[in-house]
């Protein structure tokens, strides 16, 4: 405990004299972890007068390393605890470092698949076309003539994490034990949603599973977006390769209206597919900065890099839905009553005095022309009043909001005049229509007592066991006049599935009638 105590104080130290350089300890302070930290560090302070304290933390971050990046990328989606301003900032953070050499990257595909490079490639080239915290990517020509894409993880990277995470879950104990106004936040429960996140970007099979996933999902919507093929003969842990995508990055947008493709076309493709990949898969992309999307030469979208995905199981889309549906109608009442009822707010808060805070941020909002309405913008806002109302902010909500943000960004770059939710209404409005109401509440039923009925197996199979081993002699010891019972009792119980059934059938009925009588 004291060596660690030690290893990361020093490591503190460092992490604080990088911050001072950056003009930005007030972190160190607001975390109030070591006020005599803060002090002596003030003296390697250089002043950023023109920056935002956002714009010097994320300076700072970039300069501390991978890790720092990737928790500076996960903090923006926490505006509940960071702050709007801080959150917007931190989303600018640029996930781009030196690569490392190529020599090592050929040595780790020939470790990862125990055969050297020339057995495995036709053509590997050295120089790399990306970057980034976790991995780098370079392009090679496959044995059977195919162009792909080749991302490495970083050498050490897994005992990069390891000690930063060490670190990380150190200072949170410490804010925990010392300042109680930030126990609601839960830092220690944030390190390790962090942790867990990071687990599957340091293993790029996840991302191939996802990306497969994505690819299978899209198959079923509108042609718009298309997703690189995995080759998984070439993937493994620490290697992910995907067909190469030939097209203009998003973050070309003057490339981008060259291209000869009508932009408002272009944003209505992204319109309708984030909007499928919300609604109608509960699987999205989360990283959909300018960077992981390209225009290919068929006027259609591509995406890479799926380290980050979101998920939304049904009843968070239904919610989400009946939460916009409400905003856009001015019923604020609604919106009100979907927070309480999906939980998102303790029933011990006044349902009244919530209604009036989604009023009071709305409005300034919702009372706009159309095409300048920030869905994301609405959404941050209602972030913005979870700790007055103790309201439990769900992580994969506050992923879709980053997203829609971004694509929000993204759209008006291209057309600052229209606006991708105006085009993606009607699709909503469909969707809305054919699972708000009955058929909804229907569907939610069906679903429960589903997983009911597959559960008659194991529940049988308990209670045979359980009255086996009560009649077991090296069980619980029994009267003998008890086990005979038990013994006629187990004989009987090829009945009671019948009783589980039509229990299960009677509440499924009532359940049913209160649902549609609401």
């Amino acid at each position: 405990m004291i060596i660690r105590s030690l290893r990361n104080t020093r490591r503190l130290f460092t992490i604080a004299r990088i911050l001072a350089q950056e003009d930005a300890l007030f972190i160190i302070d607001d975390l109030e972890i070591s006020p005599s930290l803060s002090a002596i560090c003030r003296i390697f302070t250089t002043k950023k007068p023109n920056k935002r304290k956002g714009q010097r933390l994320a300076a700072a971050i970039e300069r501390l390393g991978p890790t720092f990046i990737k928790l500076g990328q996960a903090l923006s989606t926490r505006s509940d605890l960071i702050g709007n301003a801080l959150a917007d900032d931190l989303a600018g953070l640029r996930d781009n470092l030196p690569p490392f050499p190529t020599k090592i990257a050929r040595q780790i595909i020939e470790d990862e698949f125990q055969a050297p490079i020339e057995s495995l490639f036709l053509e590997f080239n050295d120089a790399p076309v990306a970057a980034a915290s976790i991995a780098q990517v370079h392009r090679a020509v496959t044995k059977e003539g195919k162009t792909v894409a080749v991302k490495i993880l970083r050498p050490q990277i897994e005992q990069a994490f390891a000690r930063d995470l060490d670190l990380f879950f150190w200072i949170a104990h410490i804010i925990e034990r010392r300042i109680h106004s930030w126990r609601r936040l839960k830092p220690v429960q944030v390190v390790q949603t962090f942790k867990e996140a990071v687990f599957f970007e340091l293993d790029l099979r996840f991302e191939a599973a996802a990306a497969s996933e994505m690819a299978d999902n899209i198959k079923r919507h509108e042609a718009g977006l298309s997703v690189p093929d995995v080759d998984w003969n070439l993937t493994s842990k620490r290697i992910l390769t995907m067909s190469w995508v030939n097209g203009i990055p998003f973050s070309n947008i003057k490339a981008i209206k060259n291209s000869g493709f009508e932009p408002d076309i272009i944003l209505g493709k992204a319109a309708r597919s984030l909007f499928s990949q919300v609604f109608k898969d509960g699987f999205f992309h989360a990283d959909l900065h300018p960077g992981n999307l390209f225009l290919d030469t068929s006027g259609d979208l591509v995406a890479v890099d799926f380290g980050i995905m979101g998920r939304l199981d049904w009843k968070s889309r239904i919610y989400i839905a009946e939460i916009l549906r409400g905003f856009m109608q001015g019923d604020y009442k609604s919106v009100a009553d979907v927070h309480f009822d999906a939980g998102y707010v303790p029933r011990s808060k006044s349902r009244e005095a919530f209604t009036q805070a989604c009023m009071a941020v709305a409005r300034p909002i919702t009372g706009k022309p159309l095409n300048e309405i920030s869905i994301a913008a609405l959404l941050g806002q209602m972030f913005s009043i979870a700790a007055e109302f103790e309201m439990e902010v769900q992580p994969q909500l506050l992923l879709m909001q980053k997203t829609m943000m971004v694509a929000e960004g993204v759209g008006r770059m291209l057309n600052p005049n229209l606006n991708m939710w105006e085009l993606a209404t009607p699709l909503i409005e469909d969707w809305a229509g054919e699972n708000f109401g009955i058929k909804a509440k229907l569907k939610g039923t069906a679903e429960s007592t589903q997983a009911i009925i597959q559960k008659f197996p194991y529940i049988l199979t308990n209670i045979e066991n359980t009255l086996k081993n009560l009649g077991d002699e090296n069980g619980v010891k029994l009267h003998p006049d008890t086990i005979k019972l038990l013994n006629k009792e187990r004989a009987g119980h090829e009945h009671y599935w019948l009783v589980f059934a039509w229990c299960t059938l009677a509440l499924a009925f009532i359940s049913f009638l209160a649902l549609i009588m609401r």
